[in-house]
């Protein structure tokens, strides 16, 4: 009673009040910034349970997602890699819509080259390579079960009581009858589901079809969108979305950019190392670890499996040159090429990228392997602009200049 009249207006006194965070497990928790955050994500889990219960709300906006994804990943990468010859042709004096067309010109015709003179023998060569691969799979399986047997594993592994060959054989069992399954299963589906089948291909030749439209304004007009952004949003942060967009601009096209001109150098040393050696299908390997080399790491890892197996049934010396010749091919690649083409720009750590493909393609399958990093990439920009705002919001508060952050 005596602090009531104290304070004259029956309140506790702020010095009461704050007691409960002046405890020394709340000051260890955090105190107050403790209660907000907590609150903050109490806030967040009620938003996204109630979009989660009127999610149907947002079904026409993921039906528009999917219906753009496709033809808008496809433009936005050609822009990327059609946008310094554009820059060239005009800074040449050439018109803008001139230089579209002459570039769109140039791209039909390496196309038509590419299908006249380099298809058919890529096509008959592929075709000869999956008419055969089972035969030297079953070969190289044969080869390993005859080591074993002439080895001295063979004695090892019968005081254990493991028949290798046995398991050896039910791998291979296991694997061809696995590949006919998904084969028959694919024929089932899709003969009993012709209609979706061909609903599906029809929307994916539109969206083909209007690549090259999205394309042409994003190339006559595409200059133009980050001025539009900037114009709609508030003065003051005109400056920080500005530096944003510049540096998620550089990041996506020097990832584009960059690995699409490694994925070439690549593919050209590695069909020129196997011409080399004399390994068969030559051509197709090269151009198998031409496109796998898009996804860095994980890529040229699975080009080489069907090199190995080829080689391992021709002879042991072609084996031995392959090695060679990957491990040369690699060398190259990672001390010269990508370090002149791409340089450090992403500067993002080998492990974080294995991790960003392993998570992006089980969550969104082949598109999440592809488009992992440059999202990754987006994202890393974004989030470290945020937080160096959060530094100087902090430090903007923090009365002690030695503990304000350092930005």
């Amino acid at each position: 009673m005596e602090r009531e009249r104290e304070n004259g207006n029956g309140r506790t006194p702020p010095k009461e009040r704050s007691l409960f965070f002046s405890t020394k497990f709340i000051q260890f928790l955090g105190g107050k910034n403790l209660l907000f955050t907590l609150i903050a994500l109490l806030l967040l889990g009620l938003v996204i349970f109630v979009f989660d219960k009127v999610s149907f709300l947002f079904y026409p906006l993921q039906v528009l997602f999917e219906v753009v994804i496709l033809p808008g990943v496809l433009a936005i990468i050609a822009y990327y890699l059609l946008r310094p010859f554009l820059r060239i042709l005009v800074k040449w004096r050439v018109p803008r819509v001139w230089a579209i067309i002459i570039l769109y010109l140039i791209v039909l015709g390496l196309i038509t080259l590419l299908i006249v003179a380099v298809f058919p023998f890529l096509r008959d060569q592929f075709k000869n390579l999956i008419e055969e691969f089972p035969t030297y799979f079953m070969s190289v399986t044969e080869n390993i079960v005859s080591f074993l047997n002439n080895s001295s594993f063979n004695d090892l592994f019968k005081q254990y009581n493991f028949n290798y060959d046995k398991v050896l054989t039910d791998i291979t069992t296991n694997i061809a009858s696995t590949v006919q399954n998904t084969f028959s299963g694919v024929a089932k589906s899709v003969a009993s589901g012709i209609t979706g089948f061909v609903s599906t291909l029809t929307g994916i030749v539109l969206s083909l079809v209007t690549v090259p439209f999205i394309l042409f304004y994003l190339l006559y007009e595409g200059d133009k969108l980050p001025k539009f952004i900037l114009s709609i949003l508030p003065p003051r942060a005109r400056s920080e979305a500005n530096q944003v967009m510049k540096e998620v601009d550089k990041q996506v096209s020097s990832y584009i950019q960059g690995q699409i001109l490694v994925s070439i150098c690549i593919g050209v040393m590695m069909t020129i190392g196997f011409l080399i050696i004399g390994l068969p299908y030559a051509l197709v390997l090269g151009f198998l670890a031409m496109i796998t080399s898009v996804v860095p790491y994980l890529g040229p890892a699975i080009a080489i499996t069907p090199a190995i197996i080829i080689s391992l049934v021709n002879s042991p010396l072609m084996l031995i040159s392959l090695v060679i010749v990957w491990t040369i091919v690699q060398l190259i690649e990672g001390k010269l090429i990508t370090p002149n083409i791409m340089g450090k720009s992403l500067s993002i750590h080998p492990i974080t990228i294995i991790f960003v493909l392993l998570t992006s393609g089980s969550l969104f399958g082949v598109a999440g392997v592809i488009l992992g990093i440059p999202g990754y990439a987006i994202l890393k920009v974004v989030v470290s602009h945020v937080y160096r705002l959060l530094k100087r919001r902090y430090n903007r508060y923090e009365s002690d200049e030695s503990k304000r952050f350092e930005v």
